[in-house]
């Protein structure tokens, strides 16, 4: 999207303009969308969902349109983690346990993959990997120290890297 464009939709959005909001949400859905449905899984909805009203609750707060993609991805990775986060502790206990290694029965795609690392890993593979965002800024959007991104991505990669060993 034009910068000058996107400076205008937000200001519009901010002033009222009911047309404005609808296109905002319309451009920012996809975007979330990819960002929530590697970390929240099957509740990437959900996230979506929760992503957008705390974008619409919060959008005067914005100051600088330009920043609008990076103000929205830093709400969405956390809100999808926060959803990850509700999901893991509503599902019985059977259901989230990993798989025995060597067990053929699960885990078929990406997806099953990820579903087996926590939520917190799929945020730093979802924004170094898929964002492209390097460590400090990874560490940025999820408030965190870069030390601990680093960790982070070294232990979901490793993970999901055995997890994928284990698919038949």
């Amino acid at each position: 999207m034009d910068a000058d464009l996107q400076a205008r939709l937000v200001r519009s959005a901010q002033a009222g303009d009911l047309p404005a909001l609808d296109e905002l949400i319309t451009v920012l859905t996809p975007y979330v969308g990819r960002l929530c449905g590697p970390i929240a899984l099957a509740d990437g909805p959900d996230a979506v969902q929760e992503t957008l009203i705390v974008v619409l609750r919060r959008l005067g707060e914005l100051r600088e349109p330009a920043a609008l993609f990076g103000w929205v991805r830093t709400i969405a990775v956390r809100e999808a983690v926060r959803v990850a986060r509700r999901s893991a502790r509503d599902m019985p206990a059977e259901l989230t346990e990993l798989p025995e290694p060597g067990d053929t029965t699960l885990a078929s795609d990406v997806r099953d993959v990820l579903g087996r690392l926590s939520p917190e890993h799929r945020a730093v593979l979802t924004l170094r990997d898929l964002e492209g965002l390097d460590e400090a800024e990874a560490a940025e959007q999820l408030g965190v120290p870069v030390g601990t991104v680093r960790s982070r991505l070294f232990r979901a990669r490793r993970g999901f890297r055995r997890a994928w060993a284990e698919e038949p």
